[in-house]
């Protein structure tokens, strides 16, 4: 009888020792495959401008007006909603339109936050955005910093082309690198 109950204890230890390496496998199996999808990105882009504080705040303090000093921009409009708060309408380029919403604004520090709230990924190749611009004092002038925070239009774990890491990248770069380099030059003709 004490034979029978050393092996049924061996016995027992060998299948808990199996699963054990079973879920230990598992375990490290599982952290050498990405199966979360997309990861966040982050961009930001300074420009200095030869120019008073007060006068690039000027050109960009009125968040819904983006298209006055942004030319990724053709046209952007203000609207109330009642959940979201102040919004703004912006027609691109390519004819479609994104919708932000402004998070943050202080006019003292010169700065103000908003993300996006719609999702069509075909406007823009970003399924969700977020994005600070604050204006600095310098001793030539003023710097802008512009930071955005995002994810790719597809957030699945293969987007296709169009959607993907890069192309939000560049979406986003290009969007901010416009529209810093046309504020420059309105803000230094002043």
């Amino acid at each position: 009888m004490r034979a029978m109950e050393s092996i049924g204890l061996r016995i027992s230890g060998l299948i808990l020792i199996g699963v054990s390496s079973y879920v230990i496998f598992g375990l490290a199996s599982s952290s050498t495959v990405s199966a979360h999808g997309a990861s966040p990105k982050k961009i930001e882009q300074k420009i200095d401008i030869a120019a008073k504080p007060e006068v690039v705040w000027g050109l960009i303090s009125d968040f819904a007006n983006i298209s006055n000093w942004n030319p990724a921009a053709t046209s952007s409009k203000a609207n109330m909603d009642p959940e979201q708060g102040q919004e703004r309408i912006v027609t691109l380029k390519n004819g479609s339109s994104i919708t932000d919403a402004q998070t943050d604004y202080d006019a003292t520090k010169m700065t103000y936050s908003y993300r996006r709230v719609d999702d069509d990924v075909k406007a823009f190749p970003v399924s969700f955005y977020s994005a600070t611009i604050t204006v600095t004092p310098t001793a030539t002038g003023s710097e802008v910093d512009w930071i955005g925070r995002f994810y790719r239009g597809d957030t699945s774990n293969e987007p296709p082309p169009g959607l993907d890491d890069q192309d939000a990248i560049n979406a986003m770069t290009d969007f901010f690198q416009t529209g810093l380099k046309n504020l420059k030059t309105l803000a230094e003709k002043k």
